[in-house]
């Protein structure tokens, strides 16, 4: 799949570091960034927020609804904290 041409500004510095380096290993920027952006995807996926929210689905608009409609109803006293635990991921 294709995608359009990303919008990003470097410095010039910055990018004649990345052809220096491409040519070194005999690759072109295009192949660095590939290989850049997957290592940090890969990284990405391994943090606990995404491990965490990764499978969640987004409620429909009546379910957003229904949940929204409850918490409204609630009280200073529904929303007081009734016990803490902690727990580490």
């Amino acid at each position: 799949m294709a995608v359009k041409a990303l919008n990003i500004k470097m410095e010039e510095s910055e990018i004649r570091e990345m052809k220096k380096v491409a040519s070194v290993f005999h690759m072109t920027v295009t192949d660095v960034m590939k290989e850049a952006i997957g290592e940090y995807i890969a990284k990405m996926k391994k943090d606990p927020f995404y491990r965490l929210t990764a499978n969640v689905e987004e409620a429909s608009a009546e379910e957003s609804a229904e949940v929204l409609g409850a918490i409204e109803e609630l009280s200073d006293d529904d929303l007081s904290i009734a016990s803490v635990r902690r727990f580490d991921v």
